[in-house]
């Protein structure tokens, strides 16, 4: 099994290497990724410049490839043959913080696994929670990864055996442990307390920050957000089909002539 290995954290992450020893054991391991941090970049690609890619000693003494572009980016490299055939899975992360409900638009972890939609590759994204950050997506300390590469083994060996629907990747989130189980959730939904915050810098300029640090969640079953919280491993199968097919019909009696 042909395994491609990126993120968005960057190729010097600890998550990615515990990845990349998860999945050692699983198949051959190809890893791809930015030369530097590029969270929630979402599905951005570089279309006005061209990219550099530098081969580099990983963390464990084997290679990989650094780039100055997307995790996107990574995966349409492996696509056109930087690492020799192509791909039979995408792997994304192990990402620092969970990647739940509303943020998988944002995230680049998510971004490049959806990469595989387009390309007919079945994908993975793993985030892992730290004990500080509780729900938080913002990166804190303490790590544990050894949840997620756990589940990433064993949902690598499943998509091999099983295969994934068609046009579905699955998006997974570890608790740090102990771990309470597994559960397929759905999507839930992310409460932002977004404010605008003015600062002024050594020249006078005014520099706003937009993005508040506390975010919450709409505490509902079945959601990804109560897993978490419920200290379980989610795993929520994600689709990018955005058409909303029960509105068609609705638009469609609209006088656009």
């Amino acid at each position: 099994m042909r395994i491609l290995l990126t993120n968005d954290d960057g190729i010097t992450s600890r998550g990615l290497l515990a990845a990349k020893q998860a999945l050692d054991t699983v198949g051959e391991v190809s890893v791809i990724a930015p030369d530097s941090n590029r969270s929630a970049v979402g599905r951005g690609i570089t279309i006005d410049r061209s990219l550099t890619v530098t081969e580099v000693e990983l963390r464990d003494g084997s290679r990989g490839f650094a780039t100055d572009g997307t995790p996107v980016d990574c995966v349409r490299f492996a696509e056109l043959g930087l690492v020799g055939d192509r791909p039979d899975l995408i792997v994304a992360g192990i990402n620092y913080g969970v990647n739940l409900g509303d943020d998988v638009t944002y995230s680049g972890t998510v971004a490049a696994a959806f990469e595989g939609i387009v390309l007919g590759i079945p994908a993975i994204a793993v985030s892992q929670q730290s004990k500080e950050a509780g729900l938080h997506f913002r990166r804190q300390r303490n790590y544990d990864f050894s949840p997620a590469a756990g589940i990433l083994a064993t949902l690598a060996r499943q998509v091999a055996e099983h295969g994934l629907p068609n046009g579905t990747i699955l998006n997974v989130n570890a608790p740090p442990p102990p771990v309470q189980g597994v559960e397929v959730a759905r999507l839930g939904r992310r409460i932002y307390r977004d404010r605008l915050d003015v600062e002024h810098d050594e020249d006078g300029r005014r520099r706003y920050r937009i993005y508040g640090d506390d975010p919450s969640y709409h505490d509902e079953p079945d959601t990804d957000f109560r897993a978490i919280a419920e200290g379980k491993i989610a795993v929520t199968p994600v689709h990018l089909d955005l058409t909303s097919t029960g509105a068609i019909e609705e638009i469609a009696r609209w006088q656009l002539g």
